[in-house]
């Protein structure tokens, strides 16, 4: 059964093709239909890779602090293991993408399910970013998802807040509120 969530700030829209659960851990696939605008910040994943297969539109992939690349319809990227990158929609159209995470990811899906749903009760920012920044922690630390140079120097403290948080319950919070 797929499953659809959208982002009422943002209005990007996910869409659960296959979850991790239902591949064995072998993948998690989703769809995403991304805003004219919309996109991450520079990243990387330490336990999965990441490959963006494009249906329509353009979607735009920054590798490290220079490289780009701009796909199209039929075009395909795969992000290695703690490649830095982030991806966007630099055109003024939706750009719709397939992203496949090798080895599946549930803490990668129930994240998109948090900020989706924090986004809808109003308590993130207007980019989508949790107010909370335990929750945030909890997040960051869920979704297997890194920021790279200075923001490194905060890893230490995100993983102190995301203990914390764990400690208080607000990721089996989140988990019950967000991903049943």
């Amino acid at each position: 059964m797929k499953e659809t969530i959208t982002n009422p700030l943002i209005k990007d829209q996910v869409t659960f093709i296959q979850t991790s659960r239902q591949s064995n851990g072998r993948i998690t696939e989703i769809e995403v239909v991304l805003s004219p605008g919309g996109g991450t910040p520079l990243h990387f994943h330490k336990d999965f890779t990441e490959k963006f297969v494009v249906l329509d539109g353009v979607l735009s992939i920054q590798l490290g602090r220079k490289q780009m690349k701009h796909l199209t319809g039929g075009m395909s990227y795969t992000v290695q293991k703690k490649e830095v990158h982030r991806f966007f929609n630099a055109s003024d159209q939706n750009v719709t993408f397939k992203a496949i995470i090798e080895p599946g990811s549930v803490g990668f899906e129930n994240s998109l399910r948090i900020l989706y749903g924090l986004a809808g009760d109003g308590l993130t920012n207007e980019k989508g970013i949790p107010n909370n920044l335990i929750s945030m922690a909890v997040i960051a630390d869920m979704s297997g998802m890194y920021l790279p140079g200075i923001f490194k120097l905060l890893t230490p403290l995100f993983n102190i807040l995301s203990g914390i948080g764990c400690r208080k319950g607000v990721d089996k919070a989140l988990l019950g509120k967000y991903c049943v």
